[in-house]
């Protein structure tokens, strides 16, 4: 996992270089169908990137984009009306049997179908009508890291090729360099209050909510700990309740129109006395992280991610498990 975390900048440079060709191509052909809905399917870590993209579409594009349970077509058989609609899949592997079945139905219900794997010759790949290799190179760490990273800036390619939009495309080129420096962001101090606790809040809103759940989500994987995803926003409400005096949070800011929400969330649930780490100068009460600004609303997110996953590693080693095995799990899981 460490290896893989680390290989993040050049597998995303590769990615942006010799898949140009296809995410342009792609990116046109999306363009010229001109769809009124985007549907996304997937699972795990991949259905958090179509999460992260769900956001990036509507923000810029404009159009809709909605997740789909794969159960949907494996388990109920339900036909989907999809004239018009586009579905983007991403699985790592391509091959599970319920995306599958889901993406088929999608593409009898008349969508044009677009698929991002890190599997070329995969099932799924060689079913829809673009297939995005995703060019992260081998990943066996079963925690994904640079899979997931490589399908968000693969979608983000596809979805600039698709709007014309240079300065996106611009900012894309800079976030090799931009990984390197998250690689190296310090968020050792957050990592102390986890060593003996077993819950904590991830926040982010937008973009960054997507990066939340991914975050969360290691933190179960690798770490054995109980870890929820929220809205800053939605923290505010119900799960309110189970913020007390040293209660840990850590709040994924980003420098786009969220960013003030967030801050405020975060000195807010400081305030009722919970540890709070944020990635963000506009604060009053919570902890700054150091973070790597990457100069895009859309990019400036990512590297987050990044130095997230540094942390996540080692904690998990410090608490005695081993990230590569973590227990009850397996690099492919294919669900019907």
């Amino acid at each position: 996992m460490r290896r893989e975390i680390e290989e993040i900048p050049d597998a995303v440079a590769r990615l942006l270089q010799k898949g140009e060709p296809i995410l342009a191509e792609a990116g046109r052909a999306i363009r010229n169908y001109a769809p009124n809905l985007v549907v996304s399917v997937g699972r795990g870590s991949s259905d958090h990137a179509a999460s992260f993209l769900k956001y990036a579409i509507e923000l810029t594009a404009g159009i809709p984009v909605a997740s789909v349970g794969p159960s949907v077509a494996s388990i109920y058989g339900a036909n989907l009306r999809l004239v018009g609609a586009v579905c983007l899949s991403i699985s790592q592997s391509g091959k599970s049997p319920d995306i599958l079945s889901m993406v088929a139905q999608a593409k009898r219900g008349g969508a044009l179908t677009v698929s991002l794997t890190n599997s070329p010759d995969s099932p799924l790949a060689k079913f829809c009508d673009y297939a995005i290799d995703i060019l992260a190179g081998p990943e066996r760490s079963v925690a994904a890291t640079k899979s997931f990273v490589c399908s968000i800036v693969a979608g983000l390619a596809l979805m600039a090729h698709a709007t014309a939009d240079a300065v996106l495309l611009d900012a894309l080129k800079r976030l090799p360099d931009c990984f390197k420096l998250a690689l190296d962001c310090d968020w050792q101090q957050f990592a102390g209050l986890l060593e003996d606790d077993n819950s904590v809040f991830i926040l982010g809103r937008g973009p960054s909510y997507a990066l939340a759940r991914e975050a969360a989500l290691k933190l179960k994987e690798t770490c054995g700990i109980h870890a929820e995803a929220y809205s800053a926003a939605e923290v505010m409400h119900g799960p309110l309740a189970l913020v007390g005096p040293g209660f840990p949070v850590l709040a994924l800011a980003a420098r786009d129109a969220s960013e003030c929400s967030v801050a405020e969330t975060a000195d807010a649930l400081a305030a009722k006395g919970a540890a709070v780490f944020a990635t963000t100068q506009r604060l009053t009460r919570a902890n700054r992280l150091p973070y790597v600004a990457a100069g895009h609303p859309l990019t400036d997110p990512l590297p987050l991610i990044v130095s997230f996953y540094s942390l996540v590693e080692a904690l998990a080693r410090r608490r005695g498990n081993d990230p590569d095995k973590p227990r009850n799990l397996s690099k492919v899981t294919e669900t019907r």
